[in-house]
């Protein structure tokens, strides 16, 4: 039996329940030995993070994999998705997410660059979770819990605290690195 990696691109600033949910649907449902939950030191069309510190929030999104079978972290200097996803079998990501891979913007505003990066994309096999309005490629959605396709870091930065990871949260509690970020 061929054994099949994945990857998952992210930021992960915090971490969430559903990004979990995501990499364990991506797991199951693709056949996955593993998935790494990968972090670029600077994200693409992402504002600088201050705080927390690229340290700690490997840290935390270590911690909240640690007890997770198939799911591991990794860090890559790549900002762009087909140049993460090189030596991988399957793509994880957000309908959202995959709706910006198709945004010339992020290739230089150059749609024949564009066009050579989605085609690359394609040839790999796409996880992708449904994140309504967002249109998901046929063949390529995830069956992800309904309650999960709205959790995001975004929503628990503004305060849905509950969407953090148990490990994001002990941070948080800890150092307000999310739920009061001026602080320390």
């Amino acid at each position: 039996m061929t054994r099949r990696f994945g990857v998952y691109p992210g930021s992960f600033n915090p971490p969430t329940i559903g990004h979990l949910a995501i990499a364990e649907a991506a797991r199951d449902q693709r056949g996955l030995e593993r998935v790494d939950l990968m972090v670029s030191r600077v994200a693409l069309g992402k504002a600088q993070v201050e705080r927390p510190s690229f340290d700690d929030r490997i840290a935390v999104l270590e911690a909240s994999v640690a007890d997770i079978d198939g799911l591991a972290v990794a860090v890559t200097d790549h900002q762009l998705l087909v140049d993460i996803a090189q030596g991988y079998d399957v793509v994880v990501m957000g309908a959202d997410k995959w709706t910006q891979v198709l945004d010339p913007a992020f290739y230089g505003g150059s749609v024949e660059t564009r066009d050579q990066a989605v085609e690359a994309l394609l040839e790999l096999d796409l996880a992708i979770a449904p994140r309504p309005p967002f249109p998901v490629p046929a063949g390529a959605a995830l069956d992800v819990s309904p309650e999960m396709i709205a959790v995001s870091s975004t929503g628990a930065r503004q305060g849905r605290l509950e969407w953090m990871t148990a490990a994001a949260r002990a941070f948080d509690d800890a150092t307000g690195a999310w739920s009061n970020p001026d602080t320390g």
